[in-house]
């Protein structure tokens, strides 16, 4: 059995249910893997520890951006198979606040909006540069308090939105009893979100150890999606006190699964397969920020070299899952 480190974006959550199921159903044991588990800081933090030279894990969940972003710094990150398609990032408001149901971009003419991170922001940017009203739409700085400030700014009508990630309005409308709508960033905005990430000599002399691990995880991911309740439970398991967030949780973990995963290159590549398309879309939208450090070079950061294309589970993913 060989020992594995996989380091987390962040603290359990629905979104990481997956890889919870995956070790709870033996999955990577199969593969002949023992994985630890490493609580996340962060996908900055994660992707550059997957990524130093002497690594401080083998295999890390990072955010696309933040794969860049570390790149810019002069590592060498290397995403193995893009485990999803489309950025979680999400606009966020309560329908009292906002006045009307937030279905389009363009809604947001007139508004003040807040981001809870540079990302998120560099994101949502984009996105109203994109469809022509980014000098009509007041977005803020970020603020130094992030996340939670910026929901309570919502709560209390500060700011017309908040930007976050998908279900960050749900969480506020099953806590206050509001009626809360999302726009998600990543219908209008193709590029990607979360990563698997290496260090490119870790996985060149590890091939077969990055494959199995690919392998099982995309078992992880095709189990969790076909009962999502179970991948719950796995998380659960991991993290007692998430117990009372059980809903929201498996909320999260559902709405990576149905829109985040998927884009009709997976469905035709196979999971985790990466669109380089998607990886210059999203190095263009960082170029002019304040974001890289340093050059970054797009096509670099990304290979499908360890991806099993003969293995079911990875070619006939999309037919697994019923998409």
């Amino acid at each position: 059995m060989e020992t594995l480190t996989f380091q987390l974006n962040w603290e359990p959550n629905g979104f990481q249910a997956p890889y919870f199921l995956a070790r709870e159903r033996g999955f990577y044991e199969e593969e002949g893997l023992d994985v630890a588990f490493l609580e996340g800081h962060g996908s900055p933090f994660a992707a550059e520890q997957a990524a130093k030279d002497e690594a401080e894990a083998d295999i890390a969940l990072a955010g696309a951006s933040a794969v860049l972003s570390v790149q810019s710094q002069g590592y060498d990150p290397l995403a193995v198979a893009a485990v999803t398609a489309k950025t979680p990032a999400a606009i966020y408001t309560l329908r009292d606040v906002f006045g009307e149901p937030l279905e389009e971009p363009e809604q947001l003419v007139g508004r003040t909006v807040a981001p809870s991170a540079t990302k998120t922001r560099i994101l949502t940017a984009q996105l109203l540069e994109d469809v022509g009203i980014r000098e009509e739409v007041d977005l803020l700085e970020v603020d130094p308090h992030t996340h939670h400030r910026v929901q309570h700014q919502v709560l209390d009508g500060s700011v017309d939105a908040a930007v976050g990630v998908v279900t960050n309005g749900l969480e506020l409308e099953y806590e206050h009893d509001r009626v809360a709508d999302e726009l998600p960033i990543g219908d209008h905005l193709p590029v990607y979100g979360m990563m698997l990430v290496t260090n490119p000599t870790f996985a060149d002399e590890e091939s077969g150890t990055v494959s199995a691990f690919l392998r099982a995880t995309a078992r992880g991911w095709a189990e969790a999606t076909a009962d999502p309740e179970a991948a719950i439970d796995s998380l659960v398991a991991r993290n007692a006190t998430l117990e009372r967030r059980r809903r929201i949780e498996r909320e999260k973990f559902e709405t990576a699964a149905r829109d985040l995963q998927f884009s009709p290159h997976v469905e035709e590549a196979g999971w985790g397969n990466h669109d380089g398309a998607r990886w210059r879309r999203l190095a263009s939208a960082l170029a002019e920020t304040d974001l890289l450090e340093g050059e970054i070079e797009p096509d670099a950061a990304w290979t499908n070299d360890y991806l099993d294309s003969e293995a079911r589970i990875v070619r006939e993913y999309a037919e697994r899952v019923g998409r």
